[in-house]
């Protein structure tokens, strides 16, 4: 496995394709923001990366804008303006 190729979604070492097996469904095809942030916020708080959800989701959220799939994605981007508020 060349250790460069990584999900673009989540970051998750793959062997190829944009995206690992977490991040899409049945078709392959990339999860909705929605979900995928849904689901990293509950991977935060299950692996104890993050005190409380609060936390998790300012946590993912930022994780998530240093990721090519949703960097410049506008949910990101209202997710977190509605958080600054």
């Amino acid at each position: 496995m060349n250790a460069q190729t990584r999900c673009q979604s989540c970051g998750m070492p793959i062997e190829d394709g944009s995206y690992c097996q977490h991040c899409t469904d049945a078709d392959g095809n990339l999860q909705s923001f929605d979900e995928r942030f849904e689901r990293m916020v509950q991977f935060y708080l299950a692996q104890k990366r993050s005190d409380t959800r609060a936390q998790a989701e300012r946590d993912v959220l930022a994780y998530m804008a240093t990721m090519p799939a949703w960097r410049d994605h506008p949910d990101l981007h209202a997710a977190q303006l509605a958080r600054q508020e």
